[in-house]
């Protein structure tokens, strides 16, 4: 007897995505903002005290890396200004920023001169700047940072940490920043995943 065996899942193929526009094309950038603005990211604030002076770059690309050692990671722009002053901190302060914090992080992503007025930042024993309030907040140290386009990605050492109860984070999405809101419970929900 011949016969194709049976399968388990669907059998039709064929492709849900179109090749990229050139890169030199307008297109190619607005494609490209269009499909990452899908993906909801939560917003830090990375600062320090350098040279005496405070420093703050906003970061929407922030994400776990490792339990264990802990890290953690988040990508910069190459042509940031800020983070090349920032990368000479022994210690940095990542502040996740609550979900009534939006004007915080654009105050932060200002002119250097104006990032911090009206702030009452707390700064540690190591010169890790924290921003209050907000929903949690991590003293970390450099461990290794990676070309990547042209963006870096920078890989941080956790070495302390606080969580804010109930205070929800501010999220990025599609080029705004919005309130997290829980999903509906369903046999699937995230509340039991071991992922971290």
């Amino acid at each position: 007897m011949t016969g194709t065996a049976a399968s388990d899942g669907p059998e039709r193929r064929g492709t849900r995505t179109e090749p990229l526009p050139p890169p030199d094309s307008a297109q190619y950038g607005e494609t490209l903002r269009k499909v990452f603005g899908v993906v909801p990211n939560g917003v830090v604030a990375i600062c320090a005290l350098v040279a005496g002076e405070p420093q703050a770059i906003i970061a929407s690309t922030f994400i776990p890396v490792s339990m264990n050692p802990p890290l953690v990671g988040f990508c910069v722009q190459m042509t940031s200004q800020t983070w090349p002053r920032l990368a000479q901190a022994g210690r940095l302060g990542v502040s996740v920023l609550a979900e009534s914090q939006g004007l915080v992080a654009r105050r932060l992503s200002a002119r250097p001169e104006h990032r911090f007025a009206g702030l009452s930042p707390v700064i540690s024993e190591d010169d890790a700047v924290f921003i209050e309030p907000a929903s949690a907040w991590l003293e970390c140290s450099l461990r290794q940072s990676v070309p990547a386009g042209d963006h870096e990605f920078v890989m941080l050492g956790v070495h302390a940490t606080a969580v804010n109860p109930g205070s929800e984070p501010l999220i990025f999405h599609h080029s705004g920043f919005r309130s997290l809101h829980p999903a509906s419970r369903d046999p699937l929900s995230l509340e039991s995943s071991t992922w971290f």
